[in-house]
């Protein structure tokens, strides 16, 4: 019975058993599906989805006209778009839409304008559509409506390794005259070494020949010789103007509200900056160009992976030494937003060290874009001096431009435009660093770049605005000097002006610079101690300027010898402060010392030759200046400042020969009261008279020199015989 119990319970426990299985699948089956009709549900619940379901479907040639439920769809996705931006599937069904012209032509535009990315761009949806562009019979005008779009979010394209390579396709479009312009800037940011060919230079050129010489050309070639110097014969222009104009798309304001509204990683194109617009002025700028951009690859991680397994390529962004950078130096990738070199010093070590200008070409395009935006293309006149974005963006290029011990020629460009609309007070210091940077300018071209805007300035400032000028143009003259000791050539015939141009000038054009903006200081100089009744900072930074003009010719090597002018020399002899008239006296030294030496070479070369006024202006200046503070002759016969005699005896100062000798000198006589005081302890009465005796005035000459006036006591050792 038991067994029989047993045979008829197994077939049970079998089935049971064999029943398990499916049961488990069945469960997960219908969680599955639970799943499924729930996400149903929440799509069928969120209209924006359904809406880019309905464009993903969509038959061609479907009607417009009437189409109430196309209309309802694209309103939705408008209204994404320009609250919190579309998700990259959504960019690639809406652009995929368009450019098939799966409903007509007249709605591309619209669908384009309402393209704004949340996050990133596929790169997959931009090279469809760039094949559209071969196919559709699409309007030029939706075509350069097209490419604009892409050019401003060139930067959020998850990758640019595809479409580097249908840079060929993208070059036949630079035939249409309309498309050329745009294009052209495309071209620019993909270009790299292998995409430079000979057949594309000469069809530029023909553009050039048929268009004239178009910026936008021109900076293309310019590109092109960077990498293939032997493929572009064409002379470049050192000094273009811009060659990508300031396009006012209708995604700037768009993209810059939804990034800030979300929050995103991904900073704004360098070469498209991205602003919010003020209705009620629509120049008005938020700053948002002068954010430098983070240091980041150029290609995504799949991209990047198979690029540097392919070529061993190492990004920029991933080295975080000198050392690093020298072992991987002939295989760098440079960043998509070239603006980000600035904020590291290893990428300012790659751009001072590498051979190769195309990576500096970028970051000047960059640079003066972003400077342009910001501080030229406004009404109310740019950045506010109480912006911090502005500050902080201004004061990393002078750290930048410190760092490399020049400036760019963009920051170059743009100061010479700046300089005739700005105010003097808007980022001073900044815009001073920056201009003390300016490499070296020809001469012919000095006046009105430089020179003319500053006067106008100058004249209608303060002393503080003159005396900051001031040093600024002094260490401009130490920069174009100490470039000319470094970069000039053996023979000392040719100089470049900069290590990063191939600009060059003779030494007899690089003395005339120097010589036109010393007589331009000088004139500064003269005019401002007028303007300023000699004052005491302004002299003191006039006598810094000529601290360096006294030793070209022994210091850095410039056989160039300038006086100061009479407006300055005999206003710094009878200054009120004894530390003006030492530094003269030092000043006075030097020129001796450079003239001497410049004697002594010119009986070896003529080359080395300073004119006979330039040594007899000089003996005028000693002889006026022992007269005036040793020999007792203020304003008499002989001396070369002389003031009437009528007009002596109105002034009522008794013996006005002596009153500018060391002792009765406005500048020493405190000095001369204390050593008197020193010298006769005893005595109630002031008698100034008596230091000059052969004796105590010995004593009074180490005195003076014991308080620091070292420039006296240089003058008075090679200039005076006892």
């Amino acid at each position: 019975m038991e067994a029989m119990q047993y045979l008829s319970e197994s077939p049970d426990s079998t089935n049971s058993s064999s029943n398990d299985q499916p049961v488990s699948n069945r469960s997960l089956n219908r969680s599955q599906r639970i799943a499924e009709i729930e996400k149903r549900k929440n799509e069928a619940g969120d209209p924006f989805v359904a809406a880019v379901k309905y464009f993903s479907d969509v038959e061609a040639g479907t009607p417009v006209m009437g189409n109430d439920v196309f209309e309802g769809n694209l309103v939705v996705v408008e209204k994404v778009a320009y609250a919190k931006g579309l998700p990259p599937d959504a960019i690639s069904v809406m652009l995929e839409f368009a450019m098939s012209l799966r409903m007509g032509t007249s709605l591309c535009p619209r669908v384009l304008k309402c393209l704004i990315p949340a996050t990133v761009v596929p790169q997959d949806a931009v090279v469809r559509a760039v094949a559209w562009l071969g196919v559709s019979k699409i309007p030029i005008s939706t075509q350069v409506l097209f490419v604009k779009w892409v050019l401003t979010v060139f930067d959020m394209i998850d990758a640019k390794d595809q479409l580097r390579a249908i840079y060929g396709f993208i070059f036949s479009f630079v035939t249409e005259e309309n498309l050329c312009p745009f294009i052209c800037h495309l071209l620019y940011l993909l270009t790299t070494k292998q995409n430079v060919r000979v057949f594309r230079v000469r069809k530029l050129l023909d553009l050039q020949a048929r268009l004239g010489k178009q910026p936008f050309l021109l900076h293309l070639l310019s590109l092109y010789k960077v990498f293939c110097p032997e493929l572009v014969t064409l002379s470049v222009p050192s000094r273009m103007k811009r060659g990508f104009r300031n396009h006012n798309s209708p995604w700037k304001s768009a993209l810059a509200f939804v990034q800030k509204k979300n929050s995103a990683a991904i900073a704004p194109s360098a070469g498209v900056t991205l602003t919010m617009k003020d209705q009620s002025n629509l120049r008005k700028r938020k700053h948002c160009h002068l954010e430098l951009p983070v240091l980041t690859c150029a290609l995504n991680k799949e991209s990047q992976a198979e690029l540097s397994s392919n070529r061993k390529l190492v990004p920029l962004a991933h080295l975080r030494s000198f050392a690093e950078l020298l072992e991987n130096m002939h295989r760098i990738e440079l960043p998509a937003q070239m603006g980000s070199l600035l904020s590291t010093s290893v990428a300012l070590h790659y751009l001072d060290c590498v051979q190769e200008e195309s990576g500096l070409l970028r970051l000047n395009f960059w640079l003066g874009y972003a400077l342009r935006e910001e501080f030229l293309f406004c009404r109310d006149g740019g950045a506010t001096q109480n912006s911090d974005e502005a500050l902080q963006f201004l004061n990393r290029l002078l750290c930048a431009h410190q760092f490399l011990q020049e400036g760019f020629s963009s920051s170059e460009g743009f100061l010479y435009k700046f300089l005739t609309v700005w105010d003097g007070c808007l980022m001073r210091p900044q815009i001073f660093g920056l201009l003390s940077n300016i490499p070296m300018v020809p001469s012919y071209k000095m006046g009105q770049l430089l020179l003319e805007p500053l006067k106008q300035l100058y004249f209608t400032s303060s002393p503080f605005f003159k005396c900051g000028l001031l040093e600024c143009l002094n260490v401009m003259l130490r920069n174009w000097l100490t470039w000319h000791s470094v970069y000039a050539l053996e023979d000392d015939v040719d100089i470049s002006i900069s290590s990063h141009t191939s600009i060059s000038m003779t030494l007899s054009d690089f003395k005339d610079s120097v010589l036109q903006l010393v007589q331009f200081v000088d004139h500064l100089a003269t005019v401002g101690l007028q303007l300023e009744s000699c004052h005491s900072l302004l002299l003191n930074f006039i006598l810094d300027f000529y601290e360096t003009v006294c030793d070209m010719f022994l210091k850095y090597g410039l056989p160039l010898v300038v006086l100061p002018s009479a407006g300055v020399f005999y206003p710094a002899l009878l200054a009120t402060d004894p530390v003006s008239v030492d530094r003269l006296a030092y000043i006075m030294h030097r020129y001796k010392v450079n003239l001497a030496f410049a004697k002594s070479q010119s009986k070896i070369t003529e080359a080395f030759s300073i004119s006979r006024q330039t040594f007899s202006d000089f003996n005028h200046y000693v002889v006026d200046m022992v007269n005036f503070l040793w020999n007792d002759k203020t304003f008499q016969s002989g001396v070369n400042v002389q003031v009437d005699e009528g007009l002596l005896q109105r002034s009522k100062v008794p013996e006005c020969s002596t009153s500018f000798d060391l002792v009765y000198h406005p500048a020493f006589m405190s000095y001369a009261i204390d050593f008197h005081h020193k010298c006769w302890p005893e005595r109630k009465e002031l008698d100034l008279n008596s230091i000059k005796h052969a004796k105590r005035w010995g004593w009074y000459m180490e005195y003076l020199f014991s308080q620091g006036y070292d420039g006296l006591e240089l003058f008075k050792r090679t200039n005076i015989n006892r």
